[in-house]
């Protein structure tokens, strides 16, 4: 029936323009021309999809913001496709109409990813939620985009086997690959771009393409998995990822050590790493935010200073090792304070605290909001970047409490300001921008982890130069009537 719908209706297409050039500069012809065929693509969903097309307002509100502080938008309607098939068909519909299409995981992205700015249809892959297949022997899964990164871990236990990317939020597999994620685990073991071996993908014109293979190496061809990954949903829709997987270590330890300064904390760090000790978390807590912790977890307790939270993995000697080695490092740098656990619910309540950073940071103002960035630096530069970073702050007059995943530089900033009071926005905006730029003349970059969305997009032609042109050339290549997400990363025309 699809089929014959599109066929029959092309013919009556009057969409002569491609939809970037509606989006700016609309006539209020084509601006009504717009309106009338995001109506026509939705009475087609509700054909293919019944009740899985929504259009009603709360689900709509739901899917038009994330967890940061973006300005919101409304869809259209939001899809709830259970397979694959089912995406394509909503591809080729939005295709025909040239309607916008934003990938929608569960929301937990913070730079505006999954608002969608020019309205069109929300696709919501919860529904796509299985774990296809689990490869012990091989240490690899085939999981649909909807799995969650703690799902997928519950159905590993006892395998023995663990996925090791952990943000923090309990992000879908889909999202973390589409915005290219990482957290507390990358010192050890990578990203998802190390950690995602093969996807099966919806183009934009509904056609169902698959990259890579199980295989642990190739030299076939252009890396195309590669990408997708952290493509933010601006070139198809991803239905299928496969992982790696790593064993769950014989022993786990972890601790928090506090220091006198974040420079002491930070130098401590970059000693650890370039001796080469392999800790699996090294994430770093400024005074402002242990304070924030404290608030938010009233039986933390911690001392309001600079704290490392720390966590080693493996046989039982080599973590003693390990341990070992961090102590004399941390002792050169008047490390004190050393608090251990080794019981599974004590690492789970130190490692739920350290996720739930966020919240404990808002608790330091209450009735604020917060502008969210992240940058990432050579790790030699990180001390100094972080120094320069607390004087912005302290400029600026502003909270601004600091963590960040410091195995490997990259830091997170939460710039509080009163939503009621315009001159703190603008203030906070200028924080971030001034961070940000700080970052890349340390010859870094704008997002370690979070992504570009809209939020980091005025960076981009900084940091990348003649490059940025390659990648809106990619963009049009793939999705040539800039329906995929449009105004993300790229602006294309």
């Amino acid at each position: 029936m699809l089929k014959a719908l599109v066929k029959n209706q092309r013919a009556e297409r009057t969409t002569p323009r491609s939809w970037v050039s509606r989006i700016f500069g609309q006539t209020e012809e084509e601006s009504e021309m717009t309106k009338d065929n995001a109506v026509l693509a939705t009475s087609a969903l509700k054909d293919l999809l019944g009740e899985r097309l929504s259009t009603g307002e709360s689900i709509r509100e739901i899917h038009g913001r994330d967890e940061a502080y973006c300005t919101p938008a409304l869809p259209d309607a939001v899809a709830f496709p259970e397979n694959t098939e089912e995406v394509a068909q909503i591809m080729k519909i939005c295709s025909h109409y040239q309607v916008p299409v934003v990938p929608f995981g569960i929301g937990t992205s913070l730079e505006g990813h999954i608002i969608p700015i020019h309205g069109g249809i929300s696709v919501d892959t919860s529904r796509m939620n299985k774990v296809v297949k689990i490869h012990e022997s091989d240490l690899d899964a085939v999981v649909q985009p909807g799995v969650s990164r703690t799902q997928l871990n519950d159905e590993l236990r006892a395998t023995g086997l663990m996925f090791t990317v952990d943000p923090g939020a309990d992000a879908t597999i889909g999202g973390m690959t589409a915005t290219r994620a990482s957290g507390t685990n990358t010192v050890r073991y990578g990203t998802m771009r190390e950690n995602v071996m093969a996807l099966e993908v919806v183009l934009p014109d509904g056609t169902i393409i698959r990259t890579g293979s199980r295989a642990r190496k190739s030299s076939a061809g252009y890396d195309l998995t590669h990408l997708f990954v952290g493509s933010e949903g601006t070139l198809g829709i991803i239905t299928e990822i496969t992982v790696r997987l790593f064993g769950q270590p014989e022993a786990i330890l972890a601790a928090t050590c506090a220091f006198e300064t974040v420079d002491d904390a930070v130098n401590s760090v970059i000693m650890a790493i370039q001796m080469g000790l392999p800790m699996a978390r090294i994430e770093l807590l400024d005074e402002m935010q242990m304070k924030g912790m404290n608030i938010f977890n009233p039986d933390l307790s911690l001392p309001e200073k600079p704290h490392l939270f720390l966590e080693f993995h493996g046989s039982e000697a080599s973590v003693k090792e390990q341990v070992e080695s961090f102590q004399g490092v941390g002792e050169e740098f008047g490390v004190s304070g050393f608090e251990w656990a080794t019981k599974a619910e004590d690492r789970n309540r130190l490692w739920n605290a350290r996720h739930n950073a966020y919240y404990a940071g808002k608790s330091l103002r209450q009735g604020c909001e917060g502008v969210v960035t992240d940058c990432c630096v050579p790790i030699s530069a990180l001390a100094e970047c972080i120094s320069r970073t607390k004087e912005l702050i302290e400029q600026s007059g502003l909270i601004a409490p600091v963590v960040g995943h410091v195995g490997d530089g990259n830091f997170h900033l939460l710039i509080l300001f009163d939503p009621t009071d315009s001159n703190e926005l603008v203030r906070a905006k200028s924080l971030a921008s001034d961070v940000n730029r700080v970052a890349l003349s340390f010859g870094g970059t704008v997002t370690g982890e979070h992504g570009v969305g809209t939020g980091k997009k005025k960076y981009m032609l900084e940091e990348h130069g003649d490059a940025y042109s390659l990648m809106a050339t990619l963009k049009r290549s793939i999705d040539p009537d800039n329906i995929m997400n449009p105004g993300k990363i790229v602006e294309v025309n």
